[in-house]
């Protein structure tokens, strides 16, 4: 239990497994960097997939004012799901792979630079989407992006060579599938894609970004259409998503709105923040405006 001062309070939680940042020497990290004349704090370890939800909630509920998430997007997605609309705030110390949210966020990769961030305590009012029920922070999406998604789920190393590995893979025998989107019930999209992401931030991590123009406080989702290139066309693809400019590209489509609904022909898994979830064939996607409090620079 953390005690009641005029102490700001603050819960840790680490996932243990993410990424590839060694977890043991986090304790030592917090005690030199974090200001102690401001904050009393605790850590708590993840136990199992969906501990993360609980944290958070129980946090919510003991009237906490900050939980600091110390892992990857899927991590980040959990703490946040028992923040949604509540006045505790989320704090980020990015240890996972890819890191897609705090680098959009310009959130220091390092844990004293983002020690250091939370220590300024400045924070802001950003967006959160929900897919059926189930709420992200930074990208949804249904196709290829999934399939890989949940293929490096499985795999049992991390990092950009073992996502790279499963694209280079899969991507030549992938067939893309037939959609309709349907737009803020008004325009109606039919498509055959390699995948769509729904985008509140912009980038899936490792620096590619998949909508340039995202922003986290607009209200509106980026819904990007991507077709399936020439193999031959893919390291253009590649270096416009680098660049960010992938919207340049005569392969993608991007639309904002608000709502947006999505027919599939199969229930496949769907990405969520990194995290491959099975759902519905018919998705149902919105904003919640303003939803979540959070730490940025």
């Amino acid at each position: 239990m953390i005690n009641k001062t005029n102490k700001a309070n603050i819960l840790f939680v680490v996932n243990p497994i993410s990424g590839h940042s060694q977890k043991e020497m986090f304790p030592d990290f917090v005690k030199a960097m974090l200001d102690h004349d401001q904050f009393n704090y605790r850590i708590e370890y993840t136990q199992y997939a969906g501990h993360g939800i609980l944290l958070g909630i129980e946090a919510v509920n003991e009237g906490l004012d900050m939980v600091v998430a110390v892992g990857g997007d899927g991590t980040i997605n959990e703490v946040a799901r028992g923040l949604i609309n509540s006045e505790t705030t989320l704090g980020i110390i990015p240890s996972g792979s890819g890191n897609g949210l705090a680098r959009h966020l310009n959130i220091p990769l390092n844990i004293e630079g983002a020690l250091r961030l939370i220590n300024s305590g400045k924070k802001s009012k950003i967006d959160t989407g929900i897919i059926n029920g189930k709420t992200f922070v930074s990208i949804a999406g249904v196709g290829f992006d999934a399939m890989v998604a949940d293929l490096f789920a499985k795999d049992g190393s991390r990092g950009f060579l073992t996502y790279f590995k499963i694209v280079a893979t899969h991507f030549q025998g992938y067939n893309p599938e037939a959609y309709t989107i349907i737009l803020d019930n008004q325009q109606e999209i039919k498509t055959s894609a390699l995948f769509i992401s729904l985008a509140n931030s912009n980038q899936f991590g490792y620096n590619t970004t998949i909508a340039p123009q995202a922003e986290l406080n607009d209200g509106l989702l980026d819904v990007c259409i991507v077709e399936k290139p020439n193999i031959f066309d893919m390291p253009l693809i590649i270096n416009l998503m680098l660049l960010k400019m992938i919207h340049k590209s005569k392969f993608v489509q991007i639309y904002k709105a608000k709502s947006i609904e999505i027919k599939r022909t199969k229930n496949k898994v769907v990405n969520i923040d990194g995290e491959p979830i099975k759902l519905e064939k018919d998705l149902v996607i919105e904003v919640n405006p303003l939803s979540l409090n959070i730490i940025i620079p």
